[in-house]
């Protein structure tokens, strides 16, 4: 018994981290030199996307995994933003969509072509525009279609309806300095905030209230995070007073006392920390350490259990994690991160080492899969699902995804709007007077013009994608 509490069984202790070989990395890429505290990179299991020095403007580039190897300086990017980019964040629900907020105060949502950008991107399928600051953080909802939540440096979190381009909750009112950063719960009933006055914040964000809160989570002044488990607990990262790394598990229930708390080291690099559901293990990249640190949670003290570190001799600029179905079953890969350097990206794989060859379910529990379990009009009226899982046995195979059109709604179909504060923000003052026939003539008319312009857009879009399929043919 006393050796079992000396080495604690766990099927994740051996875990061992490895970069790929230099031909599998993603070289001469010019990362981002923006100081801010964002992962610059997002990966899901088609796209590696990086926010990347754009001169005179903000970009990104998206790159097909498998294109690997030196980056052309002319290769295409995501470049509408007219300042920095500086967070990206892929969709979960649609491989091809990202959404970007950028220095110039919008959130931009993109559509990238299956095979990867031939050109660069400078139209966006969206612009949201409701942030008066830079926009630092975007992070789509986990269940729920098209709902997207941005967070500014005007200490405003705006929640949007991106199939409408509407902005449907505002919360500008309860953080009173900056956000460090927003992430939602298992099922997107709830957020968790960090921000700069010591808070981390559980809030409500349909009935628009703080559900608990915690002051001088960490007593130091640098940078927090704040992260939401499965299990509804909350895991932090940040300074002590003296400056030293800590880490602490905090039930929202009672936020006095933390579950546990460790100090780590005295490095000054914020830890951004990525969260496995389905293992329960919690990765920890500090911003410019060259290591990464692992620990399992269990329900049982310390709570929080030290497993390995990761380490290599470049300091990292950024960090992408790979949702789960896109790692390699067959080889018990258990996650996969990508890397930024000063000009590469590096993907370092995570295996656990087993003998056999066969599928591991105790590693590969089902998994959140890429069908969103409600609406977004489902959500906002209430409504809460958890993420539908597949399982892995047979590998995730990815399927079509479908396009992401926005239906702007036709402003004088509303009805004049109450000032509740559930209402949708912004509704039209006064609504239109419905007498004026002549103006409704004109409306149709110019109804049925942008729908015959739309028409042709598409046709040409189908072109365009078959052109593309043949030309990816004759050049494989």
């Amino acid at each position: 018994d006393t050796m079992r509490r000396v080495v604690r069984q766990s099927k994740f202790r051996h875990v061992f981290g490895q970069a790929v070989k230099n031909d599998q990395c993603y070289d001469d890429i010019r990362v981002s030199r923006v100081t801010w505290d964002s992962s610059f990179c997002a990966v899901n299991p088609r796209f590696v996307a990086i926010i990347v020095d754009a001169s005179g403007g903000g970009a990104f580039l998206v790159l097909p995994l498998h294109k690997t190897g030196r980056i052309d300086k002319s290769y295409p990017t995501v470049c509408g933003h007219t300042g920095p980019v500086l967070d990206i964040d892929w969709c979960p629900h649609n491989d091809q969509v990202i959404a970007s907020g950028s220095e110039d105060c919008t959130v931009m949502v993109w559509q990238i072509p299956e095979n990867g950008l031939t050109l660069s991107l400078t139209e966006p399928v969206v612009v949201l525009e409701g942030h008066s600051k830079r926009v630092g953080i975007v992070a789509w909802h986990p269940t729920a279609r098209n709902v997207l939540l941005s967070a500014g440096c005007d200490n405003a979190i705006i929640i949007w309806n991106v199939g409408t381009g509407e902005a449907l909750i505002n919360l500008d009112d309860m953080h009173v300095d900056m956000i460090y950063n927003v992430s939602w719960n298992r099922n997107g009933s709830l957020i968790c905030t960090a921000s700069k006055d010591k808070k981390v914040r559980v809030i409500d964000p349909r009935k628009q209230e703080i559900v608990a809160e915690k002051e001088k989570t960490h007593e130091g002044a640098r940078p927090m995070r704040a992260i939401f488990l499965a299990d509804g607990n909350i895991f932090t990262t940040g300074f002590s007073r003296m400056s030293e790394r800590q880490l602490a598990l905090w039930n929202p229930k009672n936020m006095e006392e933390p579950i546990a708390l460790h100090e780590m080291d005295t490095s000054n690099g914020v830890l951004l920390p990525f969260y496995d559901p389905d293992t329960n293990i919690i990765y920890l990249c500090g911003k410019g350490d060259s290591s990464i640190r692992y620990f399992e949670i269990t329900d049982e003290s310390p709570y929080v259990h030290y497993l390995n570190t990761f380490s290599s001799k470049e300091p990292q600029r950024g960090m992408g994690f790979m949702p789960k179905r896109g790692l390699d079953v067959n080889k018990c890969e258990i996650a996969r991160f990508f890397k930024l350097h000063e000009r590469k990206c590096e993907p370092i794989i995570m295996t656990v080492p087993r003998k056999s060859d066969l599928f591991q379910d105790d590693l590969y529990p089902d998994t959140a899969g890429p069908e969103a379990a409600l609406e977004a009009e489902e959500w906002f009226e209430g409504k809460n699902a958890d993420p539908l899982l597949i399982s892995l046995k047979h590998g995730y195979i990815p399927g079509k995804n479908r396009d992401l059109k926005v239906v702007k709604k036709n402003i004088l179909d509303n009805k004049p709007a109450g000032n509740k504060k559930g209402d949708l923000i912004n509704a039209p003052k006064k609504a239109a007077d419905a007498s004026n026939s002549q103006n409704d003539a004109k409306l149709d008319e110019i109804l049925k013009e942008l729908k015959s312009i739309k028409d042709t857009i598409s046709s040409q879009d189908e072109r365009i994608s078959k052109l593309e399929q043949q030309m990816a043919k004759i050049a494989d």
